[in-house]
């Protein structure tokens, strides 16, 4: 086997001062922000595998953030895209879940006591993520009380219309209704039977209102997806340490199978029943 020379293939060597990939990427600080509180093999992967997830949920705001004010403008075509690709990551979170499972509730336990009061539970982007998805609690803010710039971030999402806000506008617009719905942004959205009639009247006659129609589908589809990734860190979580109390305090597993109940956008999975 001839060996390969970086030089045919027209690599060129980084000078001093150039951009290089690990610059770019900021490697060096990314590969040393792995700290683990114990001398065990498997911390690694634990913390790993939650560092990578909320860079992927850091994607998952931003896309979340431009396909809202897409929306809010009117502007179709790149909210399905940001839409679609918020579905993809979350296919791909649902991957890390595999991984994390490779580590038995023997490997877990002999790091567990390190972590002390941390939790997943405090996570800010996946609380930021639920918030603007429309599922939202106020309650959870406390969680975040001792963190005032986390606590700003949540409260100014709270303040403003979610996502599934901002596509029912659009839906009641397109049929020029005028219908008595106050939207209350301290809450989680109920099903409502007006919004409800007006997307059966869309999925009863999708030729002539498809772009509700492919709007709803990139809807159901990010949230199947992300209902699979609950699924799926609830089956992680009851594997690996069963029924016990999580970290931070919460029921572990049973707060889990609450939360695998929540529809964030109920008209669109109800309405199916009516067609």
């Amino acid at each position: 086997m001839v060996p390969v020379n970086p030089a045919d293939e027209g690599a060129l060597p980084v000078t001093a001062g150039e951009l290089s990939y690990g610059g770019y990427l900021g490697l060096s600080q990314l590969l040393s922000a792995q700290h683990p509180q114990s001398r065990t093999h498997d911390e690694l992967l634990f913390i790993i595998q939650h560092q990578t997830s909320e860079l992927w949920m850091k994607l998952v705001v931003h896309e979340l953030t431009a396909a809202r004010l897409a929306l809010r403008a009117r502007d179709m075509a790149p909210a399905f895209k940001m839409l679609a690709r918020i579905a993809r990551i979350f296919e791909q979170l649902n991957g890390a879940w595999d991984v994390l499972r490779t580590m038995t509730p023997s490997e877990y336990t002999a790091f567990r006591d390190f972590l002390g009061p941390s939790s997943g539970f405090q996570s800010l982007q996946y609380r930021q993520i639920e918030f603007m998805l429309g599922n939202r609690n106020p309650h959870m803010l406390k969680v975040h009380q001792a963190d005032a710039e986390a606590h700003a971030v949540l409260t100014a999402e709270i303040a403003q219309p979610s996502l599934y806000h901002e596509v029912i506008n659009i839906l009641v617009s397109a049929f020029a209704e005028r219908l008595e719905i106050e939207f209350d942004k301290n809450r989680p959205h109920q099903a409502n039977p007006q919004i409800m009639a007006l997307w059966q009247r869309v999925y009863e006659d999708v030729e002539s209102y498809w772009t509700l129609y492919e709007l709803a589908e990139k809807l159901v589809d990010l949230e199947d997806y992300f209902r699979r990734w609950r699924f799926n860190h609830v089956t992680t979580v009851e594997r690996v340490i069963g029924f016990k109390r999580g970290t931070g305090g919460t029921a572990g597993v049973a707060y889990l199978r609450k939360m695998l109940a929540v529809e964030l956008f109920p008209e669109l999975w109800r309405v199916r029943t009516e067609l």
